[in-house]
């Protein structure tokens, strides 16, 4: 069944701002509880950021709060993904229903590459589920194509200290950054 969703407010999209995470916005990230089991994750991934070891990045709407999330990892194990040096994964990617459509997302995906490549990034890549087309058609617009499969195999401990195993089958996306003008 399809979830109704109120239309955004006249002229939302001028009014957010695209900014790094702040360790108060940490609830916020649940959105009114649709992602409190992930409650543990979000503070792990803070951690992480407060070690410059990923970026955490929201979108807010003054007044609406958070209406956007999006992880940077910078570097990892798996340094198909995140190198350290040339290469980071972008994960954790949602923008609330109603802000769909409108070019938040792909505001958010340029920002952050824009900071990638400040960073001396050069590559960048996400792993997209294979059911999402509207995402992929998303990234596809943006530049990304697709290199890999991906199993989707993860675990994480829940907000209820308990271990949830998810499979996600994924697409891996990457994508080439490159100066421009936008992003000096």
């Amino acid at each position: 069944m399809p979830i109704s969703v109120a239309p955004p407010p006249d002229g939302w999209l001028a009014r957010v701002v695209i900014r790094h995470l702040v360790k108060t916005d940490l609830p916020a990230l649940e959105w009114e509880g649709e992602y409190r089991h992930f409650r543990r994750l979000y503070t792990d991934i803070y951690q992480g950021y407060s070690q410059g070891r990923a970026v955490m990045w929201v979108a807010e709407l003054p007044g609406s709060g958070l209406i956007g999330q999006l992880f940077v990892q910078l570097d990892s194990s798996r340094t198909e993904l995140a190198d350290g040096i040339a290469r980071a994964y972008i994960y954790g990617f949602r923008i609330k229903p109603a802000y769909r459509g409108f070019g938040l997302g792909t505001s958010m995906m340029q920002i952050v590459e824009g900071d990638l490549l400040r960073r001396n990034f050069w590559w960048v890549c996400l792993n997209v589920n294979r059911e999402n087309k509207s995402a992929m058609k998303l990234y596809e617009k943006l530049g990304y194509r697709v290199v890999a499969a991906e199993p989707g195999r993860w675990t994480y401990i829940d907000d209820q200290g308990k271990r949830q195993e998810v499979c996600e089958p994924a697409w891996r996306m990457e994508k080439q950054l490159v100066w421009s003008t936008a992003s000096k």
